[in-house]
């Protein structure tokens, strides 16, 4: 039988990464020979999260659309063209089955490539609020597989898969490690715990209201599990330090995002896809605070469509410094009202679907399953 080949492509942020690694992840599984390959975008994150996940990945020299008047801007032509001229290389090379994009700027040159030599394409979009690139990929993308009902209106009806999105695999039977989650992270489990991540690139909005409200948290007993990206972290460990004693702690990345989760009973997140779906299928009560600075205004979006359906709370961007704190100690003490989020979040979950994603690429490929 002939080796089966992927090329998948997207990236940026986490939120278009880690469904792209998961999906491959699932492909490698039913197909240990599968041979795949990444592409994405010179000098971003996906250039070191991919080879750390175990697979090989090429970069291009694509760049996005800055939405202010830049000199960027101006050679973003140039960037499309030698991107296309790179992508075509590259398929004519590698020779792909099937590609996949998971969205971002990094999928758009690639897919197109392909898709104007007859390669099948399957597109995952993650967010409520369609991307431009997948918006502009869709006329010749083959399947679709979406997280949110009503993508219809961004895509052609016959081509969606109502799929959900990939999470990370170690994000499984999270609520059994919440013993060595207290152990790791030194807390103690009599008391009360709030994780807040703001995505991989951090969340300045969200860290400026942490950071500000330590002495509140530690007054009221409150232990604190905070990630802020890089760019906060070195004032947020000076916020952090005089507070260590009472089980507040900063860090710039956390590695075992499984126990982070576990340790929490409530967590304060921005509302990215992917942060989005983990949330849904591990049940925790949140708080979200959506992202202004993203196309579309597609976070918000993604809140509204669990708020409407009372499965987080919502505290606007420029809200947050009044009542982010606030709103997390309510919601703390309110356990009724944590089941409720958590049991109405956990009905918007989809299990297993980077698997269900995988078969569709097989099925593209006329790979036997």
């Amino acid at each position: 039988m002939k080796t089966l080949k992927i090329i998948l492509s997207g990236g940026g942020t986490g939120g278009h990464i880690f469904p792209a690694v998961s999906i491959a992840n699932e492909i490698k599984k039913m197909v240990p020979h599968a041979e795949i390959l990444f592409v994405g975008a010179l000098g971003k994150m996906e250039m070191e999260k991919v080879p750390a996940a175990g697979y090989k990945i090429i970069g291009v020299p694509i760049a996005g659309l800055q939405r202010r008047l830049t000199l960027s801007n101006l050679k973003l032509p140039l960037l499309i063209i030698k991107s296309l001229l790179k992508t075509r290389k590259i398929i004519n090379e590698f020779k792909p089955d099937v590609v996949v994009g998971t969205g971002g700027y990094a999928s758009g040159p690639l897919l197109k490539a392909a898709t104007a030599k007859g390669i099948p394409a399957l597109l995952q979009e993650q967010n409520s609020y369609a991307g431009i690139t997948n918006k502009l990929l869709s006329k010749k993308a083959s399947k679709i597989c979406v997280a949110y009902e009503g993508m219809e209106k961004f895509f052609p009806p016959e081509k969606i898969i109502l799929t959900g999105n990939p999470v990370r695999q170690d994000l499984k039977d999270v609520a059994s490690k919440r013993s060595e989650a207290h152990t790791y992270f030194k807390l103690k489990p009599h008391k009360k715990t709030i994780l807040v991540i703001g995505g991989s690139l951090g969340a300045r909005t969200i860290n400026e209201a942490i950071g500000a409200g330590l002495e509140i948290l530690a007054h009221n007993h409150v232990q604190l599990i905070w990630q802020t990206g890089k760019g906060y972290s070195a004032t947020a460990q000076k916020q952090a330090g005089p507070f260590g004693d009472r089980n507040i702690f900063a860090f710039d990345f956390i590695s075992r995002m499984d126990l982070a989760y576990a340790a929490a009973d409530i967590v304060v997140s921005r509302a990215g896809a992917s942060s989005v779906s983990e949330l849904c299928n591990l049940g925790m009560a949140s708080i979200l605070v959506p992202s202004p600075n993203v196309s579309e205004d597609h976070q918000t979006k993604n809140a509204m469509a669990l708020v409407n359906k009372e499965a987080a709370v919502l505290v606007k961007d420029q809200e947050a410094g009044i009542k982010l704190i606030q709103e997390a100690l309510e919601l703390l003490v309110n356990e009724e009202r944590i089941k409720r989020l958590s049991n109405n979040i956990s009905a918007m979950a989809f299990y297993d679907s980077a698997n269900v994603i995988a078969k569709e690429v097989l099925k593209l490929a006329n790979y036997p399953l």
